[in-house]
């Protein structure tokens, strides 16, 4: 008995580093992702925003699901792993504005051919301006979500399998996450499967993101794809009626993305990868 401490009970739980990692790349973002489609569903779901879309619901829809949830909250988790070198800002997608304007140009590009060649009658021809400012906030919200944060977390998690497994990982993981989030926005008629749709959609995206590592890339298609897959769910008269409400919060909210961009290459620019957990 000597030697031992009366008080004792045994060992005290903790938790071990394999299982905070895994906590801070995979269980976090998976509990942020399942707050934003909260938020989808709450503001922009059950009010039928997409199709009837109101400046005061779209605002509020914008700045709670898509800047607060969709943006801030993913950068917030996203510094700390910068932190611990589980992730570096090009593999989150934030580049240099020369590397950045050249992407957003190219994509671009293909994505304004793909819309003019997919969308030939009017009125729906002349709303595809209207419609991408529409989808636009959430659009970035996706990539965060889907791509920046849990994407590039799943690669970390991953990393010692190498770029044969981290990549095809990161991909699938967020298109998977990005095509379930089609149950929880408006629904849309001609969907037979939005899931899988929204998976497809997903997979493009992906490829985007994970070959250019460019962020506003990944946007520009996630968007695109939107604005193909669901044209006929608002009426160009409610349209033309709220531009300004979703000019407003188009711009809000890559306004707060570019900020957010700003901040980061400020702070996290130099920082590198580190060795595998």
């Amino acid at each position: 008995m000597a030697g031992k401490n009366p008080g004792a009970t045994g060992p005290h739980p903790s938790i071990s580093p394999s299982q905070q990692t895994v906590l801070g790349l995979l269980v976090i973002p998976l509990l942020v992702y399942c707050a934003w489609l909260i938020e989808i569903w709450l503001f922009e779901d059950s009010r039928a925003l997409f199709s009837r879309p109101d400046p005061a619901g779209l605002l509020l829809y914008t700045l709670a699901a898509c800047i607060l949830v969709g943006t801030i909250v993913p950068v917030l988790i996203l510094t700390r792993s910068f932190r611990s070198r589980a992730v570096n800002m090009p593999q989150a997608g934030f580049r240099p504005l020369r590397r950045t304007l050249l992407t957003a140009i190219l994509v671009g590009s293909v994505c304004l051919i793909v819309m003019l060649v997919s969308v030939q009658e009017e009125p729906a021809r002349t709303a595809l301006p209207v419609l991408v400012l529409l989808y636009l906030p959430t659009g970035i919200a996706s990539v965060m979500i889907c791509w920046v944060l849990t994407g590039t977390h799943i690669q970390a998690l991953v990393r010692g399998g190498g770029a044969l497994l981290t990549i095809p990982a990161g991909m699938v993981f967020a298109a998977i996450l990005f095509g379930l989030t089609f149950r929880f926005h408006t629904p849309a008629a001609g969907l037979a499967d939005p899931v899988m749709t929204g998976i497809l959609l997903g997979m493009v995206t992906g490829f985007v993101f994970f070959a250019s590592r460019d962020i506003y890339g990944a946007v520009m298609v996630a968007t695109t794809g939107m604005v193909l897959l669901f044209p006929g769910m608002t009426d160009p008269a409610e349209l033309t009626a709220g531009f300004l409400g979703i000019l407003s919060c188009a711009l809000l909210s890559l306004a707060c993305l570019g900020a957010v961009h700003l901040w980061l290459f400020r702070n996290y620019a130099t920082v590198l990868v580190g060795p595998d957990p």
